[in-house]
């Protein structure tokens, strides 16, 4: 038995139940390449980069004691682990953990940025002014490019010396002073420009945190809000506290 569809004078065959077939099945994504997951993977990466800097910055502080407490704390990095560890494991350990954080926070931030202009192909007839979107473009963007530069010029002249005048022979502590010599003005500007862009992120990152989990409503908006601002300024003083000790001659 077949069917048939006048179109004018002619006619077609169809099959029965033809129009009926189910359509194709699509495949659901992985949870990582769906927006929750990839928000997941940046949650997880930021909090393991924001653990590192809270580190980094009470091991900068160590700067105020002298070279001697200093350059024990830069010997104890490399010998975390010892005897049972050898020599510099640990720390690689946690320099390859570092890098692939910074990879996958990346990755997660440009991956969201895309799938929302995707979601938005169109934009608004009218520009819709927002200092909201704009703080977060302007800081997430091209503040993550300065401290990406930042990050590459701090490894170069604090860890393997090539650009510092002492070289990398010389200790940590006279690597740090003369890093920061005030005739290297430039580089302690530079450094304090990065250091604000980190706060900036982090307080925009650690505000879009609470907000993704859900926390950010009711009572708890203004304290999460201060707390978010507050984590981000104890790291940027911090931070900030040794170049300057060295500027003024606290730290010599």
């Amino acid at each position: 038995m077949t069917a048939t569809i006048d179109r004018g004078a002619a006619t077609t065959s169809v099959a029965p139940h033809a129009a009926q077939k189910n359509p194709p099945t699509r495949r659901r994504p992985g949870f990582f390449a769906s927006s929750n997951g990839k928000k997941a993977v940046m949650a997880v990466t930021g909090a393991v980069l924001v653990l590192f800097l809270l580190g980094h910055m009470v091991g900068n502080l160590k700067a105020f004691f002298g070279a001697d407490a200093f350059n024990h704390y830069a010997e104890w990095l490399r010998t975390m682990g010892s005897p049972a560890v050898p020599y510099r494991v640990l720390l690689t350990v946690v320099e390859i953990a570092l890098v692939v954080a910074v990879v996958l926070h990346m990755w997660s931030a440009v991956s969201l940025a895309r799938r929302a202009a995707q979601a938005r192909p169109v934009k608004y007839a009218a520009k819709r002014k927002s200092q909201a979107n704009g703080y977060a473009t302007h800081t997430m963007r091209y503040g993550g490019v300065i401290i990406l530069l930042f990050v590459i010029w701090h490894l170069l002249d604090m860890t393997f010396g090539a650009v510092n005048p002492k070289g990398f022979d010389a200790d940590p502590y006279d690597r740090l002073v003369a890093g920061f010599d005030p005739s290297r003005w430039w580089v302690t500007l530079f450094y304090v420009v990065a250091m604000i862009m980190v706060g900036l992120h982090l307080r925009h990152g650690l505000w879009s945190a609470f907000q993704t989990l859900g926390l950010a409503g009711g009572r708890s908006y203004g304290k999460l809000k201060a707390g978010a601002a507050l984590v981000s300024l104890v790291l940027v003083v911090g931070f900030l506290a040794v170049p300057v000790g060295v500027m003024i001659g606290v730290i010599k």
